[in-house]
């Protein structure tokens, strides 16, 4: 069921979140504030350290010496939160590695942070989502 309230905002600041709105889509401005609320209450949920769904990406120069036996490593030593991984060859030097985790929150950041930060990737991301059942 709906339930309707009222807020009272800035007039720069209702442009500015009107400005949001029209940029990412938005039918309304009731969508939008669903949205933000939902995100709020996901990253409540992160630094609770709750249980998280999230996917790892990877770029990275498939030449530089041993890489991919240290991201092999990294994912086996994580084998626990790993649920599947994908690797894409883009070009003669470059991979793409996807790579799905659940898990804690502290622990499929830490895995991503050390995937990242081995020498030879390029680009590196981390997106997580809640795997809880408040969000509707």
């Amino acid at each position: 069921m709906l339930k309707r309230f009222s807020i009272s905002l800035e007039e720069e600041l209702l442009a500015r979140f009107d400005t949001y709105i029209e940029n990412r889509g938005y039918s309304n401005r009731s969508e939008a504030i669903r949205d933000l609320i939902r995100k709020t209450q996901v990253s409540e949920e992160w630094e609770k350290d709750s249980e998280v769904v999230g996917v790892v990406t990877l770029v990275f120069n498939h030449h530089k010496s041993q890489l991919q036996e240290k991201i092999t490593e990294l994912q086996h030593n994580y084998h626990n939160l790993i649920t599947s991984t994908t690797h894409v060859h883009m070009d003669h030097h470059n991979c793409l590695e996807v790579t799905i985790v659940k898990g804690k929150a502290s622990t499929v950041q830490e895995l991503a942070a050390q995937l990242m930060a081995l020498r030879g990737v390029k680009d590196g991301n981390l997106t997580m989502s809640s795997t809880g059942g408040h969000l509707t």
